[in-house]
């Protein structure tokens, strides 16, 4: 969330600190600051908003409100502790809900003989300082509000709005499969049943899609005269569910999602109100708020004792309550405790822990002295993990390398409604064409890696459907792969799985499901170990401080052979030693794959792994490297085959 250091200093007041103690106050006690920019003659400061707070502070009035508890003063203007009133009542507009759990509040107003033009200099520089395109007056006043107070708005052409018997008529409901509506920008989505919309309900034709985006049918533009501005609060999961399924996410979609309080709408609709009349001129013939379920905090209990055991200080009843008293929280004393009620917008306050939360951040966890925990024995230990321990060590002692893949896959039993991308639609019921896939992309590496053949093992979780198909169930399973050439699958595959098999049934003490086997193996490791005995120790792993780690090259590799008759008796270390003289920095590895004798010399074959860190290398620079290894090889009487 970006604010502007001068519109928090309209809330805060003269006593506003700088903006480096703002960043200290906000780092030790609320918010991280991702930043401080300046934009034009604004600071601007871009605070981290995390989800348990974006209910109130997704605002300048929230960042300002929070402001003010860490220094300890009120604050010089709060438009949500005035007395407000939507008066007068119109009769020209009509609301009907569908469903009262979905949109909790609708609130509007009707301002007639307004003027659509630009916006005064200092409404404009304050948007295009926080990166919002100045529309229009009327327009930028909506968002001008919601980013004040946090509730976004939207205002409709009143003309293009067909009334019935003098009567604009909203409705509040879910979309229907195959209905479409286009929005401001121009994009036109197709919705199913899940998507809530707000429509002429004398027509039932969409208007816009609740909590997310205006439709166009009742866009401003220049030669509109009355205008109906909307204020509503939509249920936090319909709204979020509602933009997923259209992959459009706005900064009004944002706070919805985030449990805004219905409380905000007669004070931001009021403001925004007021800021029209002010800079386009009209007259507002009245207001229509619907609000049949009315939701008020309620009051939380906490004591004083669990208040200083779970923050590990001793606070006095006085220090608690008044840090109550700043953060806005009005309480009653009961006991050695409180029962407390938060202010309406702090819709995240609903447990004790909650409040301790409050009660400690703003004290100051640097208060919270360290303790070294009480150290006890282990009396129960994770069989899964144990067991995946003991296989994983059996497995990379016989030349295997671990990989993790992806859980999502192009076609499976079970898709998902929301993928992350095309051939992501699915879960994975099995390991194996993820194994199968990894042997087919990294065999031609083998070489690189200085392997004679591929070995791989996954240990992850899949998933299938019950035996009903109408739930999802998961379990651990363990997947092998072998690849011994570079073609594809060969017998001796399985030869090697085999081996490797009988490798992990002694370590387990229990035979393992063979199956048919094509270079790839899986089974059921939740199921096995269930058979399994619970272990009763267990070893940690001492980390080995001799390994070292380098980044590896991003460009291909290029291999060689080279042959050399050398006499008999000649150490194969002697010709390494040479060849890594003069292959140079390009060379990556060296490897001896044949030897034998005959006539008195001796045949050395090495296969030589040639790599860049900077460049592709090229077929003329390697051979120029060749050339060289053969030349000093001939200076030494050794002859190149």
């Amino acid at each position: 969330m970006k604010v502007i250091y001068d519109w928090l200093k309209d809330y805060v007041g003269e006593e506003m600190p700088s903006v480096e103690k703002l960043d200290e106050l906000f780092t030790f006690h609320a918010f991280e600051i991702d930043g401080i920019e300046k934009a034009g003659n604004n600071n601007v400061i871009d605070v981290k908003v995390l989800p348990d707070r974006a209910s109130d502070c997704l605002s300048h009035r929230g960042v300002a409100r929070e402001l003010a508890t860490l220094i300890g003063r009120p604050l010089v203007k709060d438009p949500l502790r005035e007395t407000i009133s939507l008066s007068p009542v119109t009769e020209q507009i009509k609301v009907t809900i569908e469903n009262e759990e979905n949109c909790r509040r609708f609130g509007a107003a009707l301002v007639t003989s307004v003027a659509i033009k630009e916006s005064p200099e200092w409404l404009k520089e304050r948007l295009t300082a926080l990166g919002q395109r100045s529309i229009n007056n009327v327009v930028d006043a909506t968002n001008y509000v919601m980013l004040a107070l946090g509730q976004p708005l939207h205002a409709y052409d009143a003309t293009k709005f067909q009334q019935t018997g003098g009567v604009w008529h909203f409705g509040v409901r879910m979309s229907r499969d195959g209905e479409e509506v286009t929005t401001l920008s121009n994009e036109t989505y197709t919705l199913g049943n899940n998507v809530q919309l707000i429509t002429n309900a004398s027509t039932d034709a969409p208007l816009g899609i609740a909590g997310v985006k205006g439709g166009k049918s009742a866009e401003i533009d220049g030669s509109t005269t009355a205008i109906i501005l909307e204020a509503a609060n939509f249920n936090p999961q319909v709204t979020r569910r509602g933009a997923q399924a259209l992959r459009l996410q706005t900064d009004a979609s944002k706070r919805f999602e985030n449990n805004l309080s219905p409380e905000l709408v007669p004070y931001a609709l009021k403001e925004c109100v007021e800021i029209i009349l002010a800079i386009a001129g009209g007259n507002c013939e009245g207001y229509v708020d619907v609000y049949p379920n009315p939701i008020r905090n309620v009051p939380v209990a906490v004591t004083l004792s669990h208040m200083n055991a779970l923050l590990g200080i001793t606070l006095t009843p006085e220090i608690v309550e008044d840090i109550f008293t700043r953060l806005g929280f009005s309480y009653e004393k009961n006991g050695e405790g409180w029962q407390v009620t938060a202010p309406c917008e702090r819709m995240d306050i609903c447990i004790a822990e909650d409040l301790i939360a409050e009660v400690g951040r703003v004290y100051g966890y640097e208060h919270v002295a360290a303790i070294l925990p009480e150290k006890r024995s282990i009396t129960e230990y994770n069989a899964l993990h144990y067991y995946s321990e003991k296989i994983r060590e059996c497995l990379v002692a016989e030349g295997f390398s671990e990989v993790l893949t992806s859980s999502f896959s192009k076609k499976d039993e079970i898709e998902l409604l929301n993928a992350l991308a095309s051939d992501k639609r699915y879960l994975r019921s099995t390991l194996l064409k993820n194994i199968e896939d990894t042997l087919d992309r990294n065999m031609p590496n083998a070489e690189l890696l200085g392997l004679s053949h591929m070995q791989v093992f996954e240990i992850g979780t899949v998933f299938e459907k019950n035996a009903e198909g109408n739930d999802v169930t998961e379990h651990s399973a363990l997947a092998l792969g072998v690849r011994t050439k570079q073609t594809g699958y060969s017998p001796k595959d399985d030869v090697r799985l085999l081996e490797v098999i009988g490798r992990v049934e002694a370590l387990l003490g229990c035979s393992l499901p063979v199956t048919k086997m094509q270079g790839v193996y899986e089974c059921n490791l939740s199921s096995l170990i269930v058979s399994l005995p619970l272990p009763i120790t267990y070893t940690p792993y001492i980390r080995n401080e001799n390994i070292l780690f380098k980044p590896y090259s991003m460009y291909p590799f290029m291999s060689r052979d080279i042959a050399l008759w050398t006499p008999e008796g000649t150490k194969a270390e002697d010709i390494e030693s040479l060849i890594r003289t003069h292959a140079g920095e390009l060379l990556l590895r060296l490897s001896l794959f044949d030897t034998f004798s005959k006539d008195g010399r001796t045949s050395h074959a090495f296969r030589i792994i040639f790599q860049s860190y900077v460049k592709t290398l090229t077929d003329t620079e390697v051979n120029e490297r060749m050339q060289v290894i053969g030349d000093a090889a001939v200076g030494l009487g050794w002859e190149v085959r």
